[in-house]
């Protein structure tokens, strides 16, 4: 398919399929986002390049949200959109399999992939028989992607495992794909990034304020080492819910807001970035104990969908959700966003809400 000859946003991006996927729309959905199949996420991924969104990102699970399928569906249907990952843990791909992926996604719709990676929260990998990765492990696998995308053949005996004379053997020969990092910008992390990544993705729930702090301790990160913070691309991910009812507003928001919140290392982080109280976070998780124990998972996120945990979203307090959303119109949807890039973001990205409920947002956003 050819690329859309609409006019391009060069710093607003759009999010597919955020959380949960079904197979088939069950009948008691109430709203476009109750629930989202794999094939709407993939017309979403259409639609969005058409509406003029510079990238799309797609989370990965492991049942019917597996990334390199997904975006390879939006990569055959699109010409120009950027496709990336936003994330993937390395922790659940072998490195050849992780260089691969990148290499054929390039070859096969020219260098718009993104690779972007990301520790994982340990509660989540850990039922999968999985750990959570290190800086450092995390920083030596980049390097041999990189290596193996150039054509070399890599032994390496360290944090991001054993390999002895790997190599891809046919490469693409064209520009690698970026790798990017799912972050909060805590210091060790910014550290990282200066070291080995071409971008960030700052997750959703961030006040401006939060914002700011985390580009400043990215880009102080790159001068320390005497590398350009210009070089460094840093989006900032944010929930919009552009003239939506008030339930559906919640269920995007606040219902997220408790999956991120019950998570123990990335709630805790997302409290701490904010300079949240914690004391709220305490009482939503004791209040959440007793659905987890209900249905055997050890996450809510897991076990239910965003509508089904309105209850428990009261517990969120509304200010912290109007302080890192954007909510109402879709004018006022925008002014929120701007106030993320001039809080020095490069790339805003639309998460939650469909590219489709976000027309007029980027439409007013180009104007």
């Amino acid at each position: 398919m050819h690329a859309s000859n609409a006019p391009t946003a060069d710093d607003l991006s759009a999010y597919l399929i955020a959380g949960r996927v079904t197979s088939s729309t069950p009948d008691d959905a109430t709203s476009e986002t109750d629930y989202r199949t794999v094939a709407q996420g993939i017309s979403d991924g259409s639609e969005a390049e058409e509406l003029g969104f510079r990238n799309v990102f797609l989370s990965e699970r492991w049942n019917l949200k597996e990334a390199a399928v997904i975006l390879g569906a939006v990569g055959a249907r699109t010409g120009r959109v950027g496709l990336a990952t936003g994330l993937v843990s390395p922790a659940r791909r072998h490195v050849l399999h992780m260089a691969a992926f990148g290499a054929t996604m390039q070859a096969a719709f020219g260098p718009r992939f993104i690779l972007g990676l990301g520790r994982g929260d340990h509660a989540y990998l850990r039922h999968e028989g999985l750990r959570t990765a290190g800086f450092d492990g995390i920083c030596d696998y980049v390097d041999i992607l990189h290596r193996l995308w150039r054509g070399e053949k890599v032994t390496y005996d360290g944090p991001a495992g054993t390999y002895r004379n790997i190599k891809l053997g046919d490469v693409y020969e064209g520009e690698h794909p970026r790798v990017w990092y799912g972050t909060f910008g805590m210091p060790r992390a910014a550290d990282a990034v200066a070291r080995s990544f071409d971008g960030v993705i700052l997750p959703p729930m961030m006040s401006p304020e939060a914002t700011s702090r985390s580009v400043a301790r990215l880009r102080s990160a790159c001068e320390r080492i005497d590398r350009d913070p210009a070089t460094l691309r840093i989006v900032q991910c944010v929930v919009t819910a552009p003239d939506l009812d008030e339930r559906e507003t919640r269920a995007l928001a606040h219902a997220r807001a408790v999956t991120y919140l019950q998570a123990p290392e990335y709630g805790d982080a997302l409290v701490r970035v904010n300079g949240w109280d914690h004391e709220p976070v305490t009482h939503l998780r004791a209040a959440l104990r007793v659905a987890q124990e209900s249905s055997g998972d050890e996450l809510v996120d897991t076990a239910f969908h965003r509508r089904q945990l309105l209850d428990a979203a009261d517990r969120v307090p509304d200010s912290w959700m109007s302080d890192s959303c954007a909510f109402g119109t879709s004018r006022e949807c925008v002014e929120r966003l701007r106030a993320f890039r001039e809080a020095g973001a490069d790339e805003i990205a639309t998460y939650g809400s469909t590219p489709a409920q976000n027309a007029k947002v980027i439409a007013q956003w180009l104007e």
